[in-house]
């Protein structure tokens, strides 16, 4: 389950474009965070990354931020506040 950003600490201004098969929320003109209809996107350090794709089977390279995010089905193996985080950091990283 996607958490409600608006909720999440630290985010304060942001918009969602909403797409047929996504929603894309923009800081700034700029997305950090997609959410599809299982899987979430979001902008992401290179070296932790590579940790969680090592970690968990559930992460993999993102297809809308390529090399610079991961992409995480939505099977519960990380927990709402590891997804909290990650938006977080990925809004704290959207210019």
């Amino acid at each position: 389950m996607v958490p409600d950003v608006s909720k999440i600490s630290g985010i304060s201004e942001f918009t969602v474009k909403p797409e047929k098969t996504r929603q894309i929320y923009l800081k700034s003109d700029k997305a950090f965070l997609i959410v599809n209809k299982n899987t979430i996107e979001v902008r992401c350090d290179t070296l932790l990354s590579e940790n969680l794709k090592s970690k968990y089977e559930t992460v993999m390279d993102s297809r809308y931020f390529g090399r610079g995010g991961i992409e995480i089905v939505l099977a519960n193996q990380l927990s709402p506040e590891e997804l909290q985080d990650l938006i977080r950091l990925s809004y704290n990283l959207t210019i």
